[in-house]
């Protein structure tokens, strides 16, 4: 059912013809982009998953041969809350790291956890790689030959494999040896559990049996560690014959399992912490059933295994979550355009909001990959947390955004820590991090500085949608401590009489020497917008204007004009002579992106991004560079190049059959382009404050796009 809100707007824009217009057809819409698989795939294998936990699956629709994903994405089963932490032998603490100190512009000296020349000592290993992401367990198939020996990928016959993103289930389907095999795969919506149902002649000849096995923690891209067995415990308990509880101890980490199947299978220790289950082969000429159904969940606490949702139940509410998901967020459907691009462009839409439901959504900031497998040694960034999941807002999923805020109330006394000891008011809020805020030593990571605004916008988006004084007061602190350590991370230069941002900092565009630079024109234009909306926060608690935050207002450094364009860096004259900066993210264009763009000209801006779209290195930027791209282009009115930048033909733009976007081998998915093209279409379809009065405004409007939206909000 659509809000009023819904009504009202589309009225506005629309004019009253708008309210007579048919509902979108939304089982249609997303129907006709499920993912069907035909042949054994590595590089696109399907997930399950509920925002929390994610379990990840080859064509079988389990984790039955995870060596085959070795070099392209590895088979996780994660969760939110799954770490794990390898043994402090020498009390290494990032607290007592030993900080390199960098000058600033008026020659203080500031502590940072630098890593010069990105050397790996085991001290910065260790602090890098922990805690990292465990893999809870490897769930699969035990397939064999009349002979007794194990299937291989080859032996898979007449595949047929479907995610049905209506209801969240993969359903599977392949050939072993002549005989069918059917497998339904689905997650719980509230709990870490999958449950899955296979039907072959197989089960019953003994010949197919579910293995489980347990690994070992590591940071590595592979997630798992089955190289030492001796590292970790695994501890079985059966109280009935179906039922199975495990508790597993990895060092000082402690999680357990539970697991329940058909009735009349069996459990058999297979190895130190593999076990298998399956139905005892039948005599010849006696029936036996030929489907098998198995639940596994994980937990932090112990759980009993008789209270685990059969395969039906788990089914039940999957559908019923996922229907609920569709029918009620934002919806745009692009049908009707004559463009033959639109199909693709809602193909990524669909997939895109699946992928950042399932991966994205627990609540904690997820890591690059969601809850597939490692990267970064298993942390996640800061500065990619808005890419990941700020479109929730905009798409009228705002809790699903909302999990993870209270995080940063979380590690608000760490963030503080670290401003008192490089000697700034508030709060600096970490880049490369862990569940506990603590900052990974990096030659660039310590550096970067535009993830600090990035909580005074998650607070903007929630007042937009709640206005209410408990939003108020649930971020006052957040917002107020943020913009303290902005107000005083800007440096005074007694020469120009202004405040400057850097040095010593990194900018978006990360190629530039964090010594040496300063007033990058993104971060500076973000730190302006989010300074004034702190400032708007304050009037609306009714209390007066923070003087220093003023002060920075007034006197901060304006972007610097190079030939009529705006410099990437006040430190980068050279920038558009000098073809070695034309590289990695654009990020000047993102002064006017998903930020409004206080004080950016809209002609310099014009200029800025008539040059990058001609000259830029495309091969070397990155996934969410292509919707910031579009939303500048959007706010410019360069509706055709908007589309044109969300589609752009090149590596890192492309989105494979299931959804994901590779970006160079070892991450081979990325979910921070995901989330930005949802931020994105929903900047272009909804409108922004501002934007023009009409539907669409962010789309062209030349007769090849009709763009019908409903329950989206509008952005900043």
């Amino acid at each position: 059912m659509k809000s009023l809100h819904y009504y009202i707007h589309l009225a506005t824009l629309l004019g009253p013809l708008a309210i007579c217009a048919s509902p979108i057809d939304r089982h249609a819409l997303v129907t006709r982009h499920e993912v069907t698989l035909t042949n054994f795939d590595a590089a696109n294998p399907l997930s399950v998953g509920n925002g929390q936990f994610c379990f990840t699956v080859d064509v079988t629709g389990l984790q039955t041969f995870p060596e085959a994903f070795t070099e392209t994405t590895p088979l996780g089963t994660l969760s939110d809350w799954g770490w794990h932490t390898i043994p402090n032998t020498n009390g290494w603490d990032v607290d007592n790291f030993e900080f390199k100190k960098f000058p600033d512009l008026n020659g203080r000296l500031v502590p940072y956890c630098d890593v010069p020349g990105n050397k790996k000592t085991p001290e910065i290993q260790w602090l890098r790689s922990n805690p990292h992401r465990l893999h809870l367990g490897q769930i699969g198939f035990v397939l064999k030959h009349a002979d007794g020996s194990l299937a291989n990928t080859n032996d898979l016959k007449n595949i047929s494999q479907r995610l049905d993103v209506w209801n969240g289930e993969i359903i599977s389907h392949f050939n072993f040896d002549g005989e069918p095999v059917e497998v339904e795969t689905v997650c719980d919506p509230k709990s870490d559990a999958l449950a899955v149902r296979v039907k072959s002649p197989l089960v019953k000849t003994g010949r197919l049996a579910l293995k489980i096995h347990f690994p070992y923690g590591t940071g590595d891209v592979k997630t798992a560690d089955w190289e030492k067995p001796d590292a970790h415990q695994t501890v079985l308990v059966q109280k009935k014959a179906n039922h199975a509880e495990f508790t597993r101890t990895l060092d000082n980490d402690v999680y357990f399992a539970a697991a329940n199947w058909t009735r009349g299978a069996k459990l058999m220790k297979v190895g130190q912490h593999q076990f298998e289950v399956a139905l005892p082969p039948t005599p010849t000429g006696e029936e036996n059933a030929d489907e098998l159904e198995f639940a596994c969940a994980f937990f932090k606490e112990k759980f009993p295994a008789s209270n685990l949702p059969s395969f039906a139940q788990t089914k039940s509410a999957s559908q019923k979550n996922w229907n609920s998901f569709w029918q009620t967020g934002g919806v745009i459907d692009l049908s009707g355009s004559k463009d033959p691009r639109w199909f693709e462009l809602e193909r990524r839409i669909i997939l895109s909001q699946y992928l950042t439901a399932i991966q994205d959504a627990g609540k904690n900031p997820p890591q690059e990959t969601g809850l597939t497998y490692n990267t970064w040694e298993g942390k996640f960034h800061l500065e990619m947390h808005w890419w990941h999941e700020a479109h929730f807002a905009l798409w009228n999923r705002l809790p699903l955004l909302e999990k993870s805020l209270d995080y940063y109330q979380k590690i608000l006394p760490r963030a503080l820590g670290t401003a008192k000891r490089q000697g700034y008011a508030g709060a600096r809020w970490p880049k490369m991090t862990s569940p506990s805020g603590a900052e990974s030593p990096s030659p660039v990571g310590p550096f970067l500085v535009w993830q600090e605004p990035h909580p005074i916008f998650y607070a903007e988006l929630c007042w937009r949608e709640h206005r209410d004084q408990a939003t108020l007061k649930k971020f006052r602190d957040i917002v107020f401590q943020t913009a303290d350590f902005m107000a005083s991370y800007a440096t005074w230069d007694t020469n120009t009489s202004r405040y400057v941002l850097g040095p010593v900092l990194q900018c978006a565009q990360e190629i530039f020497p964090k010594n040496k630079t300063f007033d990058p024109t993104f971060e500076l234009t973000y730190w302006r917008w989010a300074l004034e909306t702190a400032q708007t926060w304050r009037t609306r608690l009714g209390l007066p204007r923070e003087k220093k935050w003023d002060d920075v207002l007034q006197k901060l450094a304006k972007p610097s004009v190079v030939e009529n364009k705006y410099a990437f860096a006040e430190t980068t004259p050279d920038c558009y002579t000098n073809p070695k900066w034309n590289t990695d993210h654009p990020s000047v264009v993102g002064a006017l992106s998903f930020v409004p763009g206080p004080q950016i000209d809209v002609a310099t801006m014009q200029n800025t991004f008539d040059w990058i779209w001609k000259n830029w290195n495309w091969p070397d930027t990155w996934g969410w560079d292509y919707p910031m791209l579009a939303m500048t282009a959007a706010r410019l009115g360069e509706t055709d190049r908007a589309i044109d930048a969300l589609l752009l033909d090149t590596p890192k733009n492309y989105y494979a059959l299931n959804g994901h976007v590779y970006q160079r081998p070892g991450l081979t998915i990325y979910l921070p382009a995901n989330g930005g093209l949802l931020y994105a279409v929903g900047l272009m379809a909804a409108g922004w404050d501002g934007a023009p009065k009409k539907n669409a405004p962010g789309f062209p409007d030349n007769g090849q796009w009709t763009v019908r939206w409903e329950n989206l909000r509008v952005a900043p």
